[in-house]
């Protein structure tokens, strides 16, 4: 059975990490999967992406079994590995269409990690996070930009170096998950954020996402004019701004309701 669950429902994919008696610790398997889906989730319609975990966990973080593994392997072969992990992160944290965490449980290290790079979190209340490399004499170096970006650098270096585990409600006030709720009511929660994603413009939100990363990584915006001109003038922007004028729902709106 694949380490990594794809289903798909009209518009929204959703991939469940499937290493419940692991707590669906990340391994080289999960890796390549998640960066292969991802990878084939930015060429095709799929609107919104739904990630989360089966079983209690939403993911306990590096394999240990793969760690221990790890030092007997050479430099290159470590660096190999940890590009790998990298290049999966960037693939989540990249991907045009928006991702949201849905966590059902813990989320530790690089589990931790999988929720900062994704566009809007909701946590079930019970859920746990945790930074907790330090504790193994590590560092959370390959998820460090996307916890950064996402919490600010006072809170990522008071939890970093702490190490800490610390409850949903601590996580939301960072701003690490937008919206804590019920278990019971965690499917509605994301079924909700599904929605909002769905009345907007697919191409205007990959744009977005574009323009946010590329401020985030500090470069120069000389070409903002150049860039809302193009979305303005695209036929997205088009139909958006006469659906506006014409007091109805824009053509994508009517098109993810039907699929």
């Amino acid at each position: 059975m694949s380490d990594v669950l794809f289903q798909r429902v009209g518009p929204v994919a959703t991939l469940t990490l499937n290493r419940p008696e692991l707590r669906n610790a990340l391994g080289p398997s999960v890796i390549a999967q998640l960066t292969a889906l991802f990878g084939a989730l930015r060429m095709d319609d799929t609107r919104v992406v739904v990630l989360t975990g089966a079983g209690s966990s939403f993911c306990a973080g590096a394999d240990i079994e793969w760690m221990r593994s790890s030092r007997d392997l050479p430099v290159e072969a470590n660096v190999a590995d940890a590009a790998a992990t990298r290049t999966m992160f960037e693939a989540i944290d990249s991907c045009p269409k928006p991702v949201i965490a849905r966590v059902n449980g813990h989320a530790m290290g690089g589990g931790a990690g999988l929720v900062a790079c994704a566009d809007i979190a909701i946590a079930a209340g019970e859920a746990r996070f945790g930074f907790t490399e330090a504790r193994l004499g590590i560092v959370p170096a390959l998820i460090s930009p996307y916890v950064l970006r996402r919490i600010g650098p006072g809170h990522t270096r008071a939890l970093f170096t702490s190490a800490r585990v610390f409850d949903a409600a601590e996580a939301h006030r960072t701003g690490l998950v937008q919206r804590i709720v019920s278990e019971d009511e965690l499917d509605a929660a994301v079924a909700e954020a599904v929605e909002d994603f769905l009345a907007c413009g697919p191409a205007a939100i990959a744009e977005t996402k574009r323009l946010l990363r590329d401020a985030t990584a500090g470069l120069a915006l000389e070409d903002l004019p150049q860039r809302i001109a193009a979305i303005r003038a695209s036929p997205e922007g088009q139909e958006g701004l006469a659906a506006f004028i014409e007091k109805r729902k824009p053509g994508w709106v009517s098109r993810s309701a039907a699929s």
